[in-house]
Protein backbone atom coordinates (compact mmCIF):
# COMPACT_ATOMS: atom_id res chain seq x y z
CA UNK A 1 0.00 0.00 0.00
CA UNK A 2 1.40 3.71 -0.44
CA UNK A 3 -0.57 7.28 -0.08
CA UNK A 4 -0.61 9.84 -3.13
CA UNK A 5 -1.07 13.06 -1.51
CA UNK A 6 -2.54 16.25 -3.43
CA UNK A 7 -1.98 19.11 -1.51
CA UNK A 8 -2.53 22.78 -1.59
CA UNK A 9 -5.33 22.31 -4.40
CA UNK A 10 -6.57 26.55 -5.08
CA UNK A 11 -9.86 27.27 -6.73
CA UNK A 12 -12.08 29.95 -6.40
CA UNK A 13 -15.72 29.31 -5.95
CA UNK A 14 -19.00 30.13 -5.10
CA UNK A 15 -20.07 27.77 -2.07
CA UNK A 16 -21.26 29.00 1.15
CA UNK A 17 -24.66 28.76 3.31
CA UNK A 18 -25.37 32.64 2.92
CA UNK A 19 -26.56 34.22 -0.95
CA UNK A 20 -23.17 36.91 -0.89
CA UNK A 21 -20.99 34.25 -0.67
CA UNK A 22 -22.29 32.15 -3.81
CA UNK A 23 -21.81 35.34 -5.64
CA UNK A 24 -19.15 36.97 -4.57
CA UNK A 25 -17.05 34.13 -4.30
CA UNK A 26 -14.06 32.52 -2.00
CA UNK A 27 -10.42 30.88 -1.78
CA UNK A 28 -11.09 27.41 -0.73
CA UNK A 29 -8.10 25.03 -0.85
CA UNK A 30 -8.22 21.15 -1.28
CA UNK A 31 -6.29 18.54 0.37
CA UNK A 32 -6.36 14.73 -1.24
CA UNK A 33 -4.76 11.21 0.34
CA UNK A 34 -5.47 8.16 -2.15
CA UNK A 35 -4.61 4.89 -0.58
CA UNK A 36 -3.52 2.46 -3.31
CA UNK A 37 -1.70 -0.61 -3.96
CA UNK A 38 1.61 0.80 -5.53
CA UNK A 39 3.29 -2.84 -5.83
CA UNK A 40 2.58 -3.20 -9.82
CA UNK A 41 3.27 0.52 -10.94
CA UNK A 42 6.35 0.67 -8.68
CA UNK A 43 7.55 -1.95 -11.01
CA UNK A 44 6.37 -1.72 -14.34
CA UNK A 45 6.81 2.33 -14.50
CA UNK A 46 3.77 2.58 -16.40
CA UNK A 47 0.94 5.11 -15.85
CA UNK A 48 -1.78 2.22 -16.82
CA UNK A 49 -1.12 0.30 -13.73
CA UNK A 50 -1.27 3.41 -11.34
CA UNK A 51 -3.67 5.35 -9.51
CA UNK A 52 -3.92 8.82 -12.07
CA UNK A 53 -3.56 11.96 -9.96
CA UNK A 54 -3.96 14.10 -12.54
CA UNK A 55 -7.29 12.80 -13.41
CA UNK A 56 -8.07 12.88 -9.58
CA UNK A 57 -7.53 16.32 -9.54
CA UNK A 58 -9.35 16.87 -12.80
CA UNK A 59 -12.05 15.47 -10.74
CA UNK A 60 -11.66 17.29 -8.04
CA UNK A 61 -11.31 21.30 -9.99
CA UNK A 62 -14.62 20.05 -11.51
CA UNK A 63 -16.52 19.28 -8.46
CA UNK A 64 -14.74 23.02 -7.25
CA UNK A 65 -17.31 24.44 -10.04
CA UNK A 66 -20.28 23.46 -8.63
CA UNK A 67 -21.74 25.67 -6.30
CA UNK A 68 -22.64 24.39 -2.41
CA UNK A 69 -24.06 25.62 0.72
CA UNK A 70 -22.12 22.99 2.81
CA UNK A 71 -18.33 22.26 2.64
CA UNK A 72 -19.35 18.72 3.90
CA UNK A 73 -21.74 18.93 0.82
CA UNK A 74 -18.59 19.60 -1.69
CA UNK A 75 -16.53 16.77 0.21
CA UNK A 76 -18.63 14.16 0.02
CA UNK A 77 -19.24 15.00 -4.11
CA UNK A 78 -15.62 14.87 -4.65
CA UNK A 79 -15.34 11.30 -2.86
CA UNK A 80 -18.30 10.05 -5.01
CA UNK A 81 -16.98 11.21 -7.77
CA UNK A 82 -12.95 9.84 -7.05
CA UNK A 83 -14.87 6.43 -6.36
CA UNK A 84 -17.24 6.44 -9.29
CA UNK A 85 -14.76 7.54 -12.25
CA UNK A 86 -11.29 5.94 -11.24
CA UNK A 87 -10.10 2.49 -10.00
CA UNK A 88 -7.36 1.37 -7.48
CA UNK A 89 -8.48 3.17 -4.69
CA UNK A 90 -9.06 1.41 -1.26
CA UNK A 91 -9.14 4.83 0.52
CA UNK A 92 -9.73 8.58 0.23
CA UNK A 93 -9.44 11.38 2.43
CA UNK A 94 -10.48 15.40 1.29
CA UNK A 95 -10.30 18.42 3.06
CA UNK A 96 -11.88 21.32 1.76
CA UNK A 97 -11.16 24.30 3.86
CA UNK A 98 -12.87 27.87 3.06
CA UNK A 99 -10.03 30.67 3.51
CA UNK A 100 -11.48 33.81 4.92
CA UNK A 101 -14.68 32.82 6.20
CA UNK A 102 -17.09 35.45 6.73
CA UNK A 103 -17.63 34.16 10.30
CA UNK A 104 -17.67 37.97 11.95
CA UNK A 105 -13.75 37.60 13.05
CA UNK A 106 -10.46 37.34 12.10
CA UNK A 107 -10.25 33.38 11.12
CA UNK A 108 -7.68 31.87 8.22
CA UNK A 109 -9.86 29.13 7.63
CA UNK A 110 -12.75 26.49 8.48
CA UNK A 111 -12.34 23.12 7.33
CA UNK A 112 -14.25 19.75 6.29
CA UNK A 113 -12.27 16.61 6.50
CA UNK A 114 -14.24 13.19 5.23
CA UNK A 115 -12.80 9.69 4.14
CA UNK A 116 -14.37 7.12 2.51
Amino acid sequence: MGLIQIEGMEFYSFHGHFKEERIVGNKFIVDLTIETDMKIPAESDNLKDAVNYQRAYQIVKQEMEKKSYLLEHIAGRILDALWSEMEGIKKATVKVSKMNPPMGGKIASVSVVISK
